[in-house]
């Protein structure tokens, strides 16, 4: 054995031996209890970074321990490989997308292997490839054919120079963040997948998710957005229409002193035709079109609005409201329209005042005055109607019930449950995607690609130049096709699918990825599923986890598999931070993978990023840090060698005294660092006892110098077994070195013994008068009579009570004995 601890001597070596020895790979078998443990895959941008690195480290030493624990463990990894940087590459550098994304894979990959993660290799996907995306379309079309995907106008923020629809958070200041030229609004015709139809099951099933996030839970509720209330209508008797808005508080409806329409609404046109001012007009409603969501509906943009020059009726105190056009108001979201009602909401309370708007008190508390100068926290808060006709004196959720009822009566209103999510945009006017297997024919309309011939694929005879249609659209031999019904004409669909799509099933190729008959077996499936572990950043909280949930469910409603949720278990890590600035090129605080891994090994990577902090809170990088963890290794190195020594001596027998508390402390790690491990994420608590055990083991050589062999030869397999999912290279060296010829990860986790945890003495503090004296080293049987007369009988203690009375003695077992003196 070496006598130093040379990480990149062995560490190609044992990876070699993994990927010959097929060690990690995974087979079905339900005579065994299964684990799917699971980080999120990445995009292969070329290289993995510091939180890549975090994120597959502790994914690694869950599948590891589940592993020596006796599961049949599933930890698959794979690419999420289509998506937007792979068609910029192509316009920059004129490198085929494809080309580009399979050798960013081929460079990721071996970074990962060069960490020592022990993912089956066997099951890699990539959702670039046909025998992926195949089934991607025919999931597709499995939605279509249940009503769950369609296609209608949409607004859509449009870059003109990049002839593509952005999303909100591409649009910065009104400009394309690819082109910096203005985006407008466009309607489109774009594919929807109905998310909608599954909002209550999205909302009710986040109580069974026990082992999320609260937060993350939370993040997804609000996101849903289920509220209860009422839709009612108002006339507008200028243009013979009614206006239909919903609210959660119908209560205040004696309090509407004005109706705001968005810009986009479909009457906004007929309600100006007459205004003296109407190309002023006309001209507001343009500016409002081409801001993005986000900036019309933040808190802090202003609110701005107009009157239309008409005038609506409140269906209930017969009232003509002014009825207005403002910015925060979004066609798609609820009706398009809202009732102001200014004295019980902040929002429309800022606009009234604005606008000078009257405001109307409905709604009162005891002992609250109501005052037009500061808008009061109480003002939007349940409380009696005032001013409200019939009403009055009623409670606000009297009134709700009450106030419905009667709308509903007038053929006006009814009570509704509305959401805030909206249906899933998944039209994209790029080509790195999945093709939608649709086909357009004069004669028939709209088609599916029969499922036999898909997938749709790709086509390599594409134009990338910046500013050209969807590039589906320059290949006439994509473009031009036959009608699957009527053989005639017809054209393809040349929008591709979100990438987000994607992402949300592909934990489920992993269950059986070689299938070429269907997406997955249904009985493989349902024996790994669900994920017991998931782990990813918090990012992804509420998008992709949404849309995973989703599918599934959907998946669950097709017969395809028993689950109704995709993740059991979710683990959101912390990022990892330079001096305290997240890790950026453009801040010049990046830290490379490769560079440590070829420094100090992978393993001292991985040892510190699981000890450095708990997983689930940002992480500073620290070199000193990193220099420490691979000092440990070196001491573990050192200590290993020197016990296995020992232990070829044969000097069996009798535990010593000493050798019997290091036992006990070898039995406590055994239990703090499996409970630490065992459904837990205390990884920096589990290394930091492993520490402790070293030490002792330090501690014990250097004070006897022998230690029994047999003591000798458990402490040195225990100590790399409860090591080896943290650093899986070294454990693998030193185990071969005590002369084992299977891996370490193949082999059981160790079992503490409560025998050996049991304490036969106890070290007792001696105090007089609550000062420290003296120490005492006892039998854990000791009496309280005998430990106060050993305790006066201290040379120690005798100097300090000589002469003096003693007033009492204070005895806590275990722990101490206070003699109190004057």
């Amino acid at each position: 054995m070496n006598e130093k601890y040379v990480a990149q001597d062995i560490e190609k070596k044992w990876q070699k031996y993994w990927e010959e020895n097929h060690t990690f790979k995974t087979e079905y078998d339900e005579s065994k209890e299964k684990y799917y443990v699971l980080e999120m895959f990445p995009y292969p941008s070329g290289n993995l970074h510091m939180g890549h690195v975090r994120n597959y480290s502790i994914g690694d030493v869950v599948a590891r321990f589940k592993k020596m624990k006796g599961f049949n463990v599933l930890h698959p990894m794979g690419w999420d490989s289509f998506g937007m940087p792979a068609e910029n590459a192509a316009i920059k550098h004129g490198i085929a997308p494809k080309t580009w994304t399979l050798d960013n894979i081929e460079n990721m990959k071996l970074q990962q292997k060069a960490l020592g993660l022990s993912y089956d290799w066997d099951r890699e996907v990539a959702t670039c490839k046909e025998d992926y995306y195949k089934w991607t379309q025919w999931f597709f079309t499995q939605f279509y054919k249940k009503g769950l995907a369609y296609k209608k106008e949409a607004k859509v923020n449009w870059c003109e120079t990049c002839h593509t629809v952005l999303a909100n958070e591409q649009v910065i200041d009104g400009a394309c963040w690819r082109c910096d030229n203005p985006v407008e609004k466009k309607d489109l015709s774009q594919w929807f997948l109905r998310i909608t139809e599954y909002a209550d099951r999205l909302l009710a099933d986040l109580d069974t998710l026990d082992h999320w996030p609260q937060r993350v839970k939370l993040m997804q509720k609000n996101w849903i957005g289920r509220s209860e209330g009422t839709e009612f209508s108002f006339d507008v008797p200028s243009i013979n229409e009614r206006i239909s808005v919903y609210t959660t508080r119908v209560d205040t409806i004696y309090g509407v002193s004005y109706v705001v329409l968005a810009p986009e609404h479909p009457y906004v046109e007929r309600l100006i035709e007459t205004a003296p001012n109407k190309a002023e007009l006309e001209a507001f409603i343009t500016r409002m079109r081409n801001m993005s969501d986000i900036d019309r509906t933040s808190t802090e943009a202003p609110k701005e609005g107009m009157f239309t020059g008409s005038y609506a009726v409140n269906p209930m105190s017969g009232e003509q409201v002014p009825v207005w056009i403002a910015n925060y108001v979004l066609v798609d979201y609820g009706t398009g329209a809202v009732m102001g009602s200014p004295a019980h909401d902040e929002r429309d309370w800022e606009f009234a005042h604005k606008y000078d708007l009257p405001i109307k008190q409905v709604v009162a508390r005891d002992g609250e005055a109501y005052s037009l100068e500061k808008w009061q926290e109480w003002y939007h808060e349940d409380g009696i109607l005032v001013n409200s006709g019939e009403f009055n004196g009623q409670t606000s959720e009297e009134a709700r019930k009450n106030i419905t009822a009667a709308l509903h009566e007038r053929g006006i209103g009814e009570g509704k449950v509305n959401f805030r999510l909206r249906d899933w945009l998944i039209s994209r006017q790029r080509y790195w995607g999945v093709p939608i297997p649709v086909v357009y024919c004069e004669t028939c309309g709209e088609q599916l690609v029969p499922e036999e011939d898909l997938p749709v694929l790709l086509p390599e005879d594409v134009k990338f130049e910046s500013g050209a249609v969807s590039p589906l659209a320059t290949s006439e031999s994509f473009l031009n096709t036959t009608c699957p019904k009527c053989g005639g004409p017809a054209r393809r669909e040349t929008d591709t699918m979100d990438t987000f799509i994607d992402s949300s099933w592909y934990f489920l190729r992993y269950t059986d990825a070689k299938n070429g008959k269907a997406p997955f077996d249904k009985k493989i499936a349902n024996y790994w599923m669900n994920v017991d572990q998931y782990i990813g950043g918090i990012e992804h909280a509420i998008l992709h986890l949404l849309y995973s949930r989703f599918f599934v469910k959907v998946i669950h409603d097709l017969g395809l598999i028993e689950s109704n949720e995709p993740f059991r278990g979710l683990l959101t890590q912390g990022m990892v931070l330079k001096e305290g600035s997240k890790m950026s090129k453009s801040k010049g605080n990046v830290v490379s993978p490769e560079e440590i891994i070829n420094t100090y090994g992978a393993d001292t990577a991985r040892l510190f990023i699981l000890f450095a902090a708990p997983v689930d809170r940002d992480l500073d990088w620290s070199d000193q840090g990193v220099e420490g963890s691979y000092r440990f290794l070196g001491r573990v190195w050192r200590i290993v060698d020197a016990y296995h020594t020992e232990a070829q001596k044969h000097n069996a027998g009798e535990l010593t005294k000493d050798e019997v508390a290091l036992r006990r402390e070898l039995h406590r790690v055994i239990k703090k660092v499996t409970e630490d491990l065992d459904n837990n994420f205390n990884f920096n608590t589990a290394i930091s006892a492993i520490m402790e055990l070293v030490n002792a083991m330090y501690a014990h050589k250097d004070k006897a110098g022998s230690i029994n062999s047999v003591l000798a030869n458990e402490l040195t397999h225990s100590l790399l077994l409860l090591l080896a999912p943290f650093v899986p290279h070294m454990t693998e060296e030193l185990w071969h070195e005590l002369g084992e010829t299977t891996s370490i990860h193949t082999e059981s986790w160790p079992v503490y013994e409560e025998s050996a945890l049991v304490v036969d003495e106890v070290e007792v503090v001696l105090q007089v008068n609550g000062k420290v004296r003296d120490k005492l080293t006892v039998s854990v049987n000791i009496t309280k009579e005998e430990l106060e007369a050993m305790a006066k009988e201290s040379s120690r203690v005798q100097e300090f009570t000589e002469g003096k009375n003693i007033v009492k003695v204070i005895y806590v077992p275990g722990k101490l004995v206070n003699i109190v003196v004057k």
